[in-house]
């Protein structure tokens, strides 16, 4: 299929029959299309343009000329503006995005409400305001002859910023990039999943009414390897590069931007634990995992895959999160009450499946669910599975150790601090982890010796978007979020004035 037209679409992104590309202030089309597909029932959204190696090179070309242009010239504050009337836009059309990106994850609509778009709004709203007020540094210097000198640090723009993005929180993670990255100047190529298309081609519309100059923002669509991912990792036009996804992929990407020695962010993926101590709030806890376990069918990379319970309310806590699990809901996203959702594709599925029927195989309790859900509906056509708890499992069994990114948790008894603790770490991941306890002391203590990059206590999920985020080991590089953000997407340079 081949359209090559330039305005922008005007119906609903779930109702159009085509998601095009956006370069250089015009949407554009590909000959090439591909399919992308609802994982409620597996019907058809719409047909997606792929994006060849003309056509991102085009973009990044694109970007690169808008540096120079209006875009460049523009002081903190009225780039601030234009962010503002960016998230202003994105409020105006609230609901267009919920149902883009409800059709294309099939994620609860009060979870899209609540969680992804608000957090879009909040993206651009925060940073533009932390680029107008973050400061430099100032420092006195004492010189030979009496007279001194002055060093101060400025923020420059890194250049052309690559933006390659998941499909589990599209919209959310999408603006966690793109917003800081145009906060500080730069201008971007953005490639979303091409599981989740729809909100980001709705986001380059707001972009093109807000009056984001040409070329400032493109957004490409396509796969990786050998499509759009793999040609704007390897185009020698970028600055730098952030990547939300796989560590497998993150690795790959590493290698290819290795020899043009290019900056980048990898948050990539992790196996995170939930610590519970007998000491806790234990309906909290119970309210807690089950929360971090299952919420968006399991496919947010801080969920929680491996619980610890202590010894003496182990078997209680198994029951209750049992007895919980099995009052969820899995229906449609428009239903009332719903809490679980498809996965995001029947490839996803398999996948999750897969690991269903190992853990079996590695002598895994089944304590609930652990296979697909049967409605005799059109449900049956999509991509649903069962939110499933295990017991059982040895520490280096593969359903303990590999990232499953579906309804799933593992809980295994402990008995002291220092044990959970090496237990915990005792992975190559190192995203995240949940400590459950209403002792102060030992909240502090464990959390200072678990090796990740965010340890929340009583909560999960509880985020300050000014703190830095990111993982250790296969779980990323680099901390985004806040200042960090700043500091990632500016190049900082020094400036010394001899007094």
């Amino acid at each position: 299929m081949k359209n090559s037209g330039n305005d922008p679409a005007v119906k609903p992104v779930a109702e159009r029959k085509q998601l095009r590309h956006y370069v250089d202030g015009a949407f554009v089309g590909s000959e090439v299309t591909f399919s992308n597909i609802n994982p409620v029932d597996g019907t058809l959204i719409a047909e997606v343009c792929e994006a060849n190696a003309s056509t991102v090179d085009q973009a990044v070309r694109a970007a690169q000329a808008a540096l120079k242009g209006p875009w460049g010239r523009l002081s903190v504050q009225e780039r601030a503006a234009v962010l503002h009337k960016v998230a202003d836009g994105i409020l105006a059309r609230f609901e267009e995005f919920v149902e883009a990106e409800v059709a294309d994850t099939g994620r609860p609509v009060h979870q899209a409400r609540t969680l992804d778009i608000a957090r879009a709004i909040a993206n651009f709203r925060t940073f533009a305001d932390l680029a107008k007020t973050a400061n430099t540094d100032l420092f006195e210097m004492a010189t030979a002859d009496g007279a001194g000198a002055l060093n101060y640090t400025v923020r420059k723009p890194l250049g052309v910023i690559g933006v390659i993005s998941p499909w589990n929180l599209p919209l959310l993670l999408f603006t966690w990039k793109v917003a800081p990255a145009l906060a500080c100047g730069n201008t971007v190529v953005a490639k979303p999943s091409e599981e989740s298309p729809s909100s980001a081609t709705l986001l380059a519309e707001v972009m093109h009414d807000a009056g984001v100059p040409p070329g400032v923002f493109n957004l490409i669509h396509g796969f990786g390897k050998d499509s759009a991912g793999e040609f704007l990792t390897r185009h020698p036009g970028i600055s730098a590069l952030t990547f939300t996804g796989e560590s497998k992929t993150g690795s790959t990407i590493m290698k290819s931007v290795a020899d043009g020695v290019k900056e980048v962010s990898f948050e990539l993926g992790g196996k995170n634990a939930a610590v519970v101590f007998a000491d806790t709030d234990f309906d909290a806890a119970v309210a807690g995992v089950l929360r971090s376990a299952f919420t968006n069918s399991g496919q947010v990379c801080l969920c929680s895959e491996r619980v610890y319970v202590q010894r003496p309310i182990f078997d209680k806590f198994v029951a209750a999160l049992k007895a919980g699990t099995e009052r969820l809901k899995i229906g449609y996203p428009h239903d009332d009450g719903v809490d679980i959702g498809p996965l995001i594709s029947h490839g996803h599925r398999d996948k999750v499946l897969s690991y269903y029927k190992l853990a079996v195989e590695e002598g895994a309790t089944v304590v609930t669910g652990g296979g697909v859900p049967s409605f005799g509906d059109a449900r049956d056509a999509g991509a649903y599975v069962q939110p499933t708890i295990w017991t059982g499992l040895t520490d280096s069994a593969r359903c303990v150790t590999e990232e499953i990114f579906g309804p799933v948790c593992h809980i295994a008894p402990f008995d002291n601090e220092e044990e959970v603790i090496a237990r915990v770490n005792d992975s190559v991941y190192g995203l995240a982890c949940a400590v459950w306890t209403t002792n102060l002391s030992r909240a502090h203590r464990v959390s200072r010796q678990i090796h990740v990059g965010l340890v929340w206590v009583n909560t999960w999920y509880l985020r300050d978007l000014r703190t830095p985020f990111g993982g250790v080991k296969l779980s990323g590089l680099g901390r985004e979020g806040g200042r960090y953000s700043l500091d990632f997407y500016s190049d900082v340079a020094n400036i010394c004035i001899k007094l």
